[in-house]
């Protein structure tokens, strides 16, 4: 069965920096484009980034570009989400997200993590 299972969120100070981890198990990301989510409460969730596997091109929302970097490990089958100098305004579930196609629109994803809360205070 393909599943995502993201790690890594936690409560930080603003300004801090946390890494998040997203693993898919039952299938490899050669293929695939992934992408990274958030959901604040009460807001409407949020595209941070898309990693593009036919080129490997990623792209960031304009609200974490200079803080926030993917990077990926091919052996271990895994996406990092490195976020620094965080902000009470990056306080959210992050997910992750997976499917074949171009652009992360987050109505085609095929895979879904369940999310890993992030808390970040001022």
């Amino acid at each position: 069965e393909a599943q995502l299972v993201e790690s890594g969120g936690g409560s930080v100070q603003a300004g801090g920096s946390l890494r998040l981890s997203c693993t898919a198990f039952g299938f490899t990301f050669d293929d695939y484009t992934i992408g990274w989510f958030r959901h604040a409460p009460g807001k409407e969730r949020e595209g941070v980034s898309c990693f593009s596997a036919g080129d490997g091109t990623i792209e960031y929302a304009d609200s974490v570009k200079g803080r926030f970097t993917v990077s990926r490990d091919f052996a271990k089958n895994t996406l990092y989400l490195q976020m620094n100098s965080l902000k009470p305004e990056d306080t959210a579930v992050y997910s992750c997200a997976a499917h074949i196609g171009l652009g992360c629109p987050t109505n085609l994803m095929d895979h879904w993590g369940k999310g890993t809360l992030v808390n970040v205070s001022s």
